[in-house]
């Protein structure tokens, strides 16, 4: 039945189209719908993810063969290049290879203890210098490690952590208390990321974040893979100088031993959700040498236009990330991340949604950017520098659509849509599913934080409002457990691992639907003359209104 709806949709599609006065409630036509293609999308998520372009790791062969052959897909599909002459904008890097030593020790009256590199602690360091050394350090809990003064917390107050290591838990008070902060949904202080930057803030030397699994949404395996080889960050002026001297994770059974040499209670961790909770000095010390090898050079974001008809002075950006991890740690013999779903889906998106607005009946009034970004799995480098070099104006750029991590387990009944209730383009989203006889709703996890997880973050950062649509968890005939079930196995088995490979077996129709929803959404924008907006709220509309 939902087939037959579909189809007709696609030739009536006026029968679904909501009241004038909804956003979106125009039309498209079935000639763009047809160009995305099942057969098509698989071949270019299978090249994207073949061994021979070794994990599409910025700064590696990968790389290279990687934007070429991005480059070479727009130049087919019949995209103008998006940086002047040029498919590239040059992103500054530079990549850091921290050499820690194997064992990273504690000390303190009753003893010490020794935690093993990689199976019990991760480390690097942000400064681009030869080597670390931090001698002495005392260490301190500091709670969450989140100064939030619109949500009346401070783990900081009163502390002077210069010279000091700080440990922190992972994500943010809501996670565990529905009444402290946003509840479930994880603020940006939940954030790793928020973690280091706030600690060198405040001056400590290193910061170390305890691991837990379902505050993390990630087990130890994806952040041991992600700190097993060089790291990547953009070049600053101070070359990483204002950054703690070295930063890492701790596992949670590591916590525990660490916490029994300081001679505190487990329960301190119960006692920091807690408003008003105060650091605590473990009485211990830790100390590391780094040595580091280190290279700056250029990383490309892929940057592809098709020029409007009557405002070509106004923008609408697709976006998704082509990197990955590359060659990294061996599990069960295989070495090379191919991240077939994580990103080769998304940048396989961009290309099936150029074809659908090249094949349009009507062309698209106002221009559409089509950006393969770098360095997201590094922390969303390519966006953040895109953010804050803008090709073209931010005040024209009307809104962002980004594509991460699609799943291939067929059709659903509804769309997941991250951030739910930011902007107007959860509006959009909603009528162009309407079409298609399909509801959206919100992240089934809002506590893994994911919508500061992916590119579309950094646009909206920067005020422009930016959807992040995904694929449903209710699978057509199969339910909503099943949608879950596959999810999760996907985040267990193969997220971040050499596993993430193309499979004759996945379900491409329902990813179709999906991409053809989101070309709805962008090409609807692009014949209107309004810009969406963010809704109140928001933590982004102060900087939408100054754009």
């Amino acid at each position: 039945m939902k087939k037959t709806v579909y189809a007709l949709a696609l030739i009536i599609p006026s029968l679904f189209a909501c009241n004038s006065g909804e956003k979106g409630a125009g039309t498209t036509d079935s000639a763009a719908f047809k160009q995305i293609d099942e057969a098509s999308l698989a071949q270019y998520v299978k090249d994207l993810s073949s061994d021979s372009l070794e994990g599409r790791k910025p700064f590696t062969k990968g790389e290279e063969k990687t934007i070429q052959y991005i480059k070479r897909a727009f130049e087919d599909i019949g995209l103008e290049p998006g940086n002047k002459d040029s498919y590239f904008q040059e992103v500054p890097m530079v990549e850091i290879k921290s050499n820690p030593k194997a064992i990273l020790s504690f000390t303190g009256s009753k003893g010490k203890v020794d935690f093993k590199l990689l199976d019990e602690v991760v480390l690097g360091s942000r400064r681009v210098q030869p080597a670390i050394e931090v001698k002495s350090s005392d260490v301190v809990f500091a709670g969450f490690g989140i100064v939030a003064p619109e949500f009346n917390w401070n783990d900081y107050a009163g502390l002077d952590v210069k010279g000091k290591t700080v440990v922190v838990m992972v994500n943010d008070p809501g996670f565990y208390n529905k009444d402290l902060f946003k509840g479930e949904t994880m603020t940006y202080y939940g954030r790793w990321t928020y973690k280091f930057e706030e600690a060198a803030r405040q001056g400590a030397t290193g910061v170390l974040i305890i691991h837990n699994t379902e505050a993390a949404s990630y087990g130890w395996n994806v952040v041991r893979s992600g700190w097993s080889g060089p790291q990547l960050n953009l070049q600053t002026e101070d070359n990483g100088a204002s950054r703690c001297a070295f930063e890492g994770w701790l596992t949670a059974d590591a916590t525990k031993r660490l916490f029994e040499l300081a001679g505190v209670s487990m329960d301190v961790l119960e006692q920091a959700k807690k408003p008003g909770f105060k650091a605590v000095d473990l009485k211990l010390t830790t100390g590391t040498t780094i040595t580091q090898e280190t290279k700056k050079s250029m990383s490309n974001n892929v940057v592809a236009k098709l020029k409007g008809s009557k405002r070509p002075d106004e923008y609408i950006i697709y976006s998704a990330h082509w990197d990955h991890l590359g060659i990294g740690e061996a599990i069960e013999g295989d070495s090379i991340y191919n991240g077939a779903v994580d990103n080769a889906t998304g940048v396989a998106g961009l290309f099936e949604i150029a074809k659908a607005f090249k094949a349009a009946k009507t062309a698209p009034e106002r221009s559409v950017l089509f950006i393969a970004l770098t360095g997201e799995e590094e922390g969303l480098l390519g966006s953040e520098f895109y953010a804050t070099h803008p090709i073209y104006p931010l005040a024209k750029t009307v809104a962002n659509i980004n594509m991460d991590a699609l799943a291939p387990i067929g059709r659903t009944k509804d769309l997941i849509v991250t951030g739910l209730g930011q902007s107007e383009m959860d509006d959009y989203a909603a009528v162009a599913a309407k079409k298609q006889g399909r509801t959206i709703k919100p992240d089934s996890n809002p506590s893994a934080g994911h919508f500061f997880r992916s590119d579309h973050f950094n646009f909206a950062k920067v005020g422009i409002p930016a959807l992040y649509p995904s694929t449903g968890d209710d699978v057509l005939g199969k339910g909503e457990e099943f949608g879950l079930a596959q999810k999760e196995a996907y985040n267990e088995k193969r997220y971040h691992q050499p596993a993430d490979e193309f499979d004759d077996a996945w379900k491409l129709d329902g990813m179709v639907e999906d991409l053809r929803l989101f070309f709805d959404v962008g090409y609807t924008l692009t014949q209107e003359s309004s810009f969406p907006k963010w809704k109140e709220g928001s933590e982004f509309k102060a900087a939408g209104e100054k754009r």
